[in-house]
């Protein structure tokens, strides 16, 4: 492997890690020595990446240090434009202009033999057709990433019509149908919601009082998940 590669490879791993990583879990992935990852690090330090740690402490980098997308492999650049089709059909309008738009700065800035593997057709994400929906994703969107609460009206058989107040922490995608998971204030616990069975949604100015990250983990523990591949909701 290209000295070059490796130390943007390092990078890679370094951003995916997030907290702090030891120079040999760094060296068991990166498939060489403890030697060469202290001395990548270093190189990367003197490149201006903000990498803190030390020897037998371990690593992390901080975001914003950045190298051209030159760097890009063949699958990386797959990988991208198939996520960006997969996104376009199946997110709200902003989300799917929004990656049209990232997609398209990433390649204005491709040299002239990568562009051709951007533009390459040999592959298509396709998607059943997506569902009509009165509810704005975007809108749940914003309350997932404010961490706000929302009003909801269900709209199923036999479900109270009295507005709920629940606190969105997931937006799912599975197969063609949409969920969100939340926790319920009325039911004092996590539900797993489709999308198609809210008849009304509110994104309130209130904040709720949980951190969203540890309310995700906490339903992880529960393994609260739609009943069935129907995407019936429990």
């Amino acid at each position: 492997m290209a000295r070059s590669h490796r130390l943007f490879e390092l990078m890679q791993v370094l951003r995916r890690h997030r907290r702090t990583v030891s120079g040999e879990a760094l060296a068991r992935e990166l498939g060489v020595s403890l030697r060469t990852i202290r001395r990548d690090v270093v190189t990367l330090q003197g490149m201006g990446a903000d990498i803190a740690g030390e020897p037998g402490v371990g690593y992390v980098m901080k975001p914003g240090f950045l190298l051209p997308p030159v760097s890009f492999t063949d699958d990386e650049v797959q990988a991208l434009v198939m996520g960006g089709q997969w996104v376009s059909r199946q997110a709200d309008e902003r989300l799917t202009l929004a990656v049209k738009n990232a997609l398209a700065k990433i390649h204005a800035v491709m040299p002239a033999d990568m562009r051709a593997r951007f533009d390459d057709d040999t592959f298509y994400v396709g998607v059943r057709e997506r569902p009509a929906m009165s509810i704005d994703l975007g809108e749940i969107r914003r309350a997932l990433r404010d961490q706000r609460k929302l009003r909801i009206v269900l709209a199923m058989e036999h479900a109270t019509r009295e507005p709920q107040v629940v606190w969105p922490i997931m937006l799912a995608f599975i197969d063609a149908k949409r969920f969100i998971t939340a926790w319920c204030e009325s039911d004092d616990r996590f539900r797993v919601i489709g999308i198609d069975d809210i008849a009304s949604a509110e994104v309130l100015a209130e904040a709720y009082p949980r951190n969203r990250r540890q309310l995700v983990k906490e339903w992880r523990a529960q393994e609260v998940l739609p009943c069935n591949a129907e995407g019936d909701t429990c």
